[in-house]
């Protein structure tokens, strides 16, 4: 009886353990957790890879800026991924954009500066006669036009000259209008010679062909002996040193008009180093806390400076942007020897991306700034040699980290190519 019992037992028990192990809450059986197979986790494996891979080819579409192919999402965005600045922000934010030039860094010698006026575009205006002055018309500062109105004077020597004239030029007209039938050719020749003597006599004192056209025409006016200095050539006044009703002498100079698109700066060298400069060698001229200019070697001086030992050498500069200033002080790099030339940008210029890529920002139109990707090859003392864009292409050399903040705030990430 009990071997029967016994068996019954371990019979009930066999039939209820695999039901208490699906049933019991650790999830180890069959029903409460599902293991996945190898074949199942390669699967997942492979997806894994594959969609790794599409990251990494989206990667790929990305560096290439835009090829066909790329992600449209991004292509947008890389279209986009430029930032304007208004006038007043490239003031404030002293952004200076210059194009890129071939320069022979690793050739060049180092000297100090001064800017000087260009001497062939400048002009003095001055009195040939002694006069008064009864009326200034431009001031220090001002830019004027050529033939423009300067300065009203009024003297005793041009009052006696404008009647000399008025009283030749009638004659001449009543001689004309008689004709040569009606009097003899000696008093035709005299009147004619006077009238022009008149007319030359006053144009050397100062009067202009339209002066003397308007006398003529309106006669003497309030003031006899009255005329007007005019501007020789269009520029800035940089000086104007007198007063009205001063009594001014000959060759006074009332005003200095200067063209100041195109600066000289003067570069002293010693006789060792001049002797590698040759007129027409590329230049560049460092303006404390405003960039670099380019410019030429125009002219080398002949004669030992008496006091420093040093010889001249003058570079031309173009100021048409109006960054250089007679009598300022500057650094200038001249070129020396036949050694290659390469592209090169102010080393604070060059940004790193957010992808790690080195980029400048290149002028799109104005006040249009969009990072362009280079390639870095070395530096030299405060620039950086590139490839990767054309001679000639408009860069932002300061000021490129407040160009790259804006672009950030109009959220576009900076990794164009």
């Amino acid at each position: 009886m009990r071997h029967i019992l016994f068996l019954t037992v371990l019979a009930a028990l066999s039939f209820s353990f695999p039901a208490l192990a699906a049933d019991d809450g650790h999830g180890h059986g069959e029903a409460g957790h599902e293991e996945s197979s190898p074949v199942e986790e390669n699967h997942e494996e492979a997806e894994h890879e594959e969609h790794g891979d599409a990251h990494e080819d989206h990667g790929e579409e990305d560096g290439r800026g835009g090829e066909e192919g790329g992600h449209e999402g991004h292509d947008e965005e890389e279209e986009s991924g430029a930032v304007d600045l208004s006038p007043e922000s490239l003031k404030e934010a002293g952004i200076l954009v210059e194009p890129l030039t071939l320069q022979n860094l690793e050739g060049e010698i180092k000297a100090p500066g001064e800017v000087k006026l260009n001497s062939y575009l400048s002009s003095k205006v001055t009195p040939r006669i002694e006069a008064q002055i009864v009326a200034r018309h431009a001031k220090l500062g001002d830019t004027v036009e050529k033939g423009q109105k300067l300065v009203t004077l009024s003297g005793v020597e041009m009052a006696e000259a404008i009647g000399e004239l008025q009283v030749a030029h009638k004659e001449w007209r009543r001689v004309q209008q008689l004709g040569s039938s009606a009097v003899s050719a000696k008093r035709y020749s005299e009147a004619k010679i006077a009238d022009e003597q008149a007319r030359a006599k006053v144009m050397a004192y100062g009067m202009t062909k339209q002066q003397v056209k308007v006398l003529h025409e309106k006669g003497l006016g309030i003031t006899p002996g009255s005329f007007q200095l005019v501007a020789p050539q269009g520029g800035t006044i940089v000086s104007d040193d007198f007063i009205e009703g001063e009594l001014i002498e000959p060759g006074r100079v009332l005003f200095n008009i200067v063209n100041e698109s195109s600066l000289w700066v003067e570069s002293r060298l010693s006789p060792e180093k001049a002797k590698d400069v040759e007129v027409g060698v590329g230049a560049r001229v460092h303006i404390p806390d405003n960039g670099w200019l380019q410019g030429k070697v125009v002219q080398k001086h002949h004669m030992l400076d008496e006091e420093t030992r040093t010889i001249g050498v003058r570079i031309e500069v173009d100021n048409e942007e109006d960054r250089l200033h007679p009598g300022m002080y500057v650094d200038t790099r001249i070129q020396a020897g036949d050694e290659q030339k390469y592209l090169a940008v102010p080393t604070s210029s060059v940004l790193r991306s957010p992808d790690g890529d080195w980029v400048v920002f290149v002028e799109e139109k104005p006040g249009e700034f969009k990072p362009q990707e280079i390639k870095t090859l070395r530096s030299v003392e405060d620039h950086t040699v590139i490839e990767g864009l054309p001679e000639g292409t408009r860069v932002v050399t300061e000021g490129a980290f407040f160009v790259q903040s804006e672009l950030a705030k109009s959220g576009f990430a900076v990794h164009n190519h």
